[in-house]
């Protein structure tokens, strides 16, 4: 289950950043420093989060081949995108979303941490390596201002980190749920509350 929920999300936010990347127009390496930032920049904020490592990163050998051969193969075909349900990369944005937060739920459970540090882990896995994309390329970070986004990652957080949910199955069903929400939340465009004010001039 780890290996492939690995495998599933390391694609889906590399992807996701190519898509950035190549709406702003960057060259190859800003390609490549985007893909690799929004598919583990997650993680390694996860990791300083819950005190592990951060070089626990560079063991992940293949994922960053892996990522490094999506990312060439998208941009030199780009084509092959064009089959993403939602502008702007959400379709593998939501893939990844529910694949690293699950996992980072389960990445804190494995270590015996409480509910709340599941919660957190899941929404650092699952939101951080794409803040950090957005604000590279100079956008609003998406979880930020658009369709609930976050909020989604408290499923696998909640679930996971009570220990609800311990079998593959729930697990994947779990991710599933999260990538529907998500792109559900886009096509209805759910919002949370939210305010607006206006300061007073004198």
């Amino acid at each position: 289950m780890w290996e492939i929920l690995n495998i599933i999300g390391t694609i889906a936010f590399a992807l996701s950043g190519v898509l950035v990347a190549l709406e702003e127009r960057y060259d190859l390496m800003g390609v490549y420093i985007l893909g690799f930032i929004t598919a583990f920049g997650g993680g390694a904020i996860r990791n300083l989060l819950i005190g592990i490592p951060v070089t626990e990163l560079w063991n992940q050998g293949a994922l960053f081949t892996l990522a490094f051969l999506v990312m060439t193969l998208a941009f030199f075909f780009p084509n092959i995108l064009n089959w993403t349900l939602q502008k702007r990369g959400v379709f593998f944005d939501a893939i990844g979303l529910g694949t690293f937060s699950a996992q980072g739920a389960l990445f804190a459970a494995s270590m015996g941490l409480p509910i709340s540090a599941a919660i957190a882990a899941a929404a650092l896995t699952g939101a951080g390596g794409g803040m950090v994309r957005d604000v590279l390329a100079g956008r609003k970070p998406m979880f930020l201002h658009k369709e609930i986004y976050i909020a989604w990652t408290l499923i696998p957080g909640l679930l996971i980190g009570s220990g609800l949910v311990t079998s593959d199955i729930g697990a994947f069903l779990i991710v599933s749920a999260v990538v529907l929400l998500r792109l559900g939340s886009v096509q209805k465009q759910w919002h949370l509350p939210y305010q607006s004010f206006q300061p007073l001039t004198k």
